[in-house]
């Protein structure tokens, strides 16, 4: 009859350990350092992996832009230019293939005109290049303008409220009355035929593009404003100023942020419109859309000067919407938790109903 109890307490020193090793594992959980706000975002950023392979796209789109025929006084490695033109080899067809020959291609061969060329024997792939250079710093510098237009006057509007925020509001429900490719379209053919220049362009569709970010910011300070650091920085005798830039927009970047990355996509695409429609940028200048509207009419007979600029203007679109998607998880996990609640209400089997 002793044997039992022989054998419980040969299993006694091993529980203990046992026991021993899940509280010396709580015990380093606890003091652990906590992470800070930035790192929480930076590793939910990072987990987001459509974001991740946009930043990739973008990061190498930019690169390869800039790097390839070079940028003001630095020389790309690509050896032809945009401006010079010469003779017109097999009709201007691309001399890029990626087909291997298994497959019943070419193989892998980049040619003296990957992308082709142009009715004047204008090498394709440096007009490409070039529009996509412009068309990047159009939308950065109309994102970036947009963002600080509209963080400031929404951060005003939502802080003072009373006649401030009316005033700011109305001017605002103003812009937004006015469709904005109309706007856009006369203050850039205004803009375009007085300077030529695309940071010109870029300062004015930044300067009608910033509503939308504006209510957004006036609705965050305005629920931040009630808080009891803005109160007690306040009491302290801190300057308006200093309230709102230092306590309250702060607090609101990851709106703000979030809405930057929308706007740059949105400001490509406005820029693409409006070239293409011959409001937006003139030559010598060039776009991704100015591209598309001088070479649309050759669309059924050299489809690639039509194709190569669009394909990079929809990558571009796509590749700063989901960058901007994995922002919002980011800084919001709450939008992760809807997602997956609606995928699971997408996905789950509908109940039988049991009888009375």
């Amino acid at each position: 009859m002793s044997t039992p109890n022989k054998n419980l307490n040969e299993h006694e020193p091993q529980d203990l350990n046992s026991v021993a090793e899940v509280e010396d594992a709580k015990l380093a959980q606890i003091h652990e350092k906590p992470k800070s706000q930035g790192r929480i975002v930076f590793e939910r950023f990072v987990s987001h992996k459509p974001a991740m392979i946009s930043t990739i796209v973008l990061i190498f789109i930019t690169v390869f832009a800039f790097s390839s025929i070079g940028w003001g006084p630095f020389p790309g490695w690509w050896g032809k230019s945009f401006y010079q033109a010469g003779a017109v080899i097999d009709g201007g067809k691309p001399t890029l293939s990626l087909l291997p020959t298994w497959l019943g291609g070419e193989g892998f061969r980049i040619g003296e005109h990957p992308f082709g060329q142009d009715s004047v024997g204008k090498d394709y792939f440096a007009l490409v290049m070039n529009g996509t250079q412009k068309s990047i710093i159009i939308g950065v510098v109309v994102g970036l303008v947009a963002t600080v237009l509209g963080t400031v006057i929404g951060a005003v509007a939502g802080y003072f409220r009373g006649w401030v925020d009316e005033i700011l509001m109305r001017i605002t429900d103003l812009f937004i009355v006015i469709p904005l490719l109309v706007l856009a379209a006369v203050l850039g053919k205004m803009a375009g035929a007085s300077t030529g220049s695309i940071i010109i362009l870029a300062l004015v569709l930044g300067l009608v593009t910033w509503t939308g970010l504006a209510r957004l910011v006036r609705g965050e300070i305005l629920s931040l404003r009630e808080r009891e650091y803005v109160a007690a920085a306040q009491a302290m005798g801190s300057k308006t100023s200093r309230v709102i830039f230092k306590h309250l927009i702060p607090n609101t970047m990851g709106v703000i942020i979030v809405n930057a990355t929308f706007a740059i996509a949105g400001a490509i695409l406005l820029e693409s419109s409006l070239s293409y429609l011959g409001f937006g940028v003139k030559a010598p200048e060039s776009s991704l859309g100015l591209l598309i509207s001088q070479y649309q009419n050759a669309f059924t007979t050299r489809p690639w000067l039509f194709w190569w600029p669009g394909m990079i203007i929809v990558t571009i679109a796509l590749s700063v919407n989901f960058l901007g998607d994995g922002l919002r998880d980011a800084f919001d996990p709450r939008q992760v938790g809807k997602k997956r609640r609606r995928r699971a209400g997408m996905f789950a089997l509908p109940t039988r109903k049991e009888k009375p």
